[in-house]
């Protein structure tokens, strides 16, 4: 969008760096674009390599000298307060989100409240992070293992969720200790510049939190410029793949929570109401725009007709509209690049003789027609092998493949290189165990999708990254342990003086 005319009324955002809104030192910004019609709202800060070097320097000088010192009760109790303060602008940040990236706001406002709970969720970790004493072979040898902070961590978040993203990484992040940069996708950073002042209000030291924002070129001076002990990226498998190596010139560690081709599998001794609705909600809510998107449907044969009918009924119901209004069901994609990319998807499915049973195009009639609207689209009798089946689309494509075994259903579901997120649907309590087991994927849901809780992590394996997000897994991926070994005894031996 560089180089566009913007209009001068619209609100400029600044980075947020050592506690103020700063202008970038360029003076470079670029508008963001409402995806409902397509207007620019807002323009955002592009922030260059000197900008991004201030933000760490700002997160080192915090760390070193106050944050890394600071109780964590204290920690413990501003945590608390800015969850307190997210709470109370639940709605205005959803609103604010959902104009930002078009997913509707009834999702939006609860992701608020989500994210307040996992930020109380950690704060209650803050003063409980414990070391152990480790026994020796010697009794007078005392040793002890501490947890600490790493330091300063960088937080790259993707443009579908960008405070539910914040919400998986900065909580822990904070609580174990350390300072942090974010950098958020350059299609959606409003909310992220938002919740610094929220961060502010809440009390937080400067520099504690840094918000660096703009492009392509923000992320790679975040990410080569040195300086972080870690960086935690939510984002495509490719773009995992770029902050992977160019982190390593480092010897940066990272955490990637990157992209899924999720298999959900209903079972002909489902609930199937229940699966149907399941099913529904696992690719059409978020307009399809999730890392844990059911994107592949498993039916076994004998419930497939019954289940597809079901599916297509409702999905032709689905009401799409402007995010902000509380009847609409499912919103826009969230930008044109990914708005076109859905629409490949969709072709290719159809020239691979993928049999398209409902929707399969863009939707442009009446409010819709300025918006970045793709028809709820569903896909029967795909083939594992088929694009749009081996490829994460992000998008509201659901792919619905038969089978007839257990066997067969999970050799599908497996034959995959993504390993995020799984469903399935049984009512039998030997099934549920023998699939789960066997499923390779960093989560498992049994009869319910895309539910979510604090306590629990959350991650992938293969293409779908590595690391712990939320949950106890997700605190340690922040602190680091240091070993204390201590001699007790009054002995002044010559070490270089035979022992007998």
């Amino acid at each position: 969008m560089r180089g566009c005319d913007v209009p001068a009324a619209l609100t400029n955002w600044d980075l947020y760096i050592d506690g103020a809104f700063v202008p970038p030192s360029s003076g470079e910004r670029f508008p963001t674009l409402n995806p409902f019609d397509q207007q620019a709202w807002a323009t955002i800060a592009q922030a260059n390599e000197a900008d991004v070097a201030a933000a760490v320097a700002a997160a080192r000088q915090a760390f070193e000298h106050g944050w890394r010192q600071t109780s964590g009760l204290e920690r413990g109790r501003l945590m608390n307060r800015l969850a307190d303060l997210l709470e109370r602008d639940a709605d205005r940040m959803g609103t604010l989100e959902s104009t930002d990236n078009g997913k509707i706001v009834r999702e939006t406002r609860s992701q608020m409240r989500f994210v307040a709970r996992t930020f109380r969720f950690f704060a209650g970790y803050a003063d409980k992070i414990f070391g152990k004493v480790i026994p020796l072979d010697r009794r007078d040898m005392f040793d002890y293992a501490a947890m600490e902070p790493l330091g300063v961590i960088g937080i790259i978040t993707a443009w579908n969720s960008p405070i539910a993203l914040i919400g998986n990484k900065l909580p822990a992040a904070l609580a174990a200790g350390n300072t942090v940069v974010i950098k958020p996708s350059e299609h959606a950073s409003v909310t992220t510049l938002e919740f610094a002042k929220l961060v502010e209000e809440a009390g937080f030291p400067k520099g504690v939190v840094n918000v660096v924002t703009g492009d392509v070129r923000t992320g790679q001076a975040l990410v080569r410029g040195g300086g972080l002990n870690k960086i935690s990226f939510t984002g495509s498998s490719h773009g995992g793949r770029q902050i992977a190596s160019e982190a390593a010139l480092n010897l940066t560690p990272v955490v990637l929570e990157l992209g899924g081709k999720s298999p959900n599998i209903i079972f002909d001794d489902a609930d199937i109401p229940k699966a149907i609705a399941g099913a529904l909600a696992g690719i059409f809510a978020a307009t399809g725009q999730t890392c844990i998107a059911g994107s592949r449907l498993l039916v076994q044969r004998p419930v497939y007709d019954r289940v597809v009918e079901g599916l297509v009924a409702r999905a032709k119901t689905i009401k799409l509209g402007n995010p902000l209004d509380l009847a609409t069901e499912m919103g826009t994609a969230a930008n044109e690049p990914q708005f076109e990319r859905i629409l490949s998807f969709i072709r290719s499915a159809k020239e691979d003789g993928a049999q398209l049973l409902t929707g399969g195009g863009a939707a442009r009639e009446g409010e819709l027609r300025d918006g970045l609207f793709v028809q709820p689209t569903i896909f029967g009798n795909v083939h594992n092998d088929m694009k749009v089946a081996r490829e994460e689309i992000f998008g509201p494509v659901l792919s619905v493949i038969p089978f007839e075994t257990e066997e067969e259903a999970l050799a599908i579901a497996n034959d995959t290189n993504f390993g995020l997120a799984s469903g399935i649907w049984t009512e039998g309590l030997k099934r549920m165990h023998r699939v789960s087991r066997e499923l390779r994927a960093g989560m498992v849901w049994v009869n319910t999708y895309r539910a979510v809780a604090a306590q629990t992590p959350f991650g992938g394996v293969k293409d779908s990254g590595f690391g712990r997000e939320r949950g106890e897994e997700g605190m340690k991926e922040f602190l680091t342990i240091k070993n204390v070994m201590i001699n007790l005894s009054d002995d002044e031996r010559d070490p270089f003086a035979v022992q007998t």
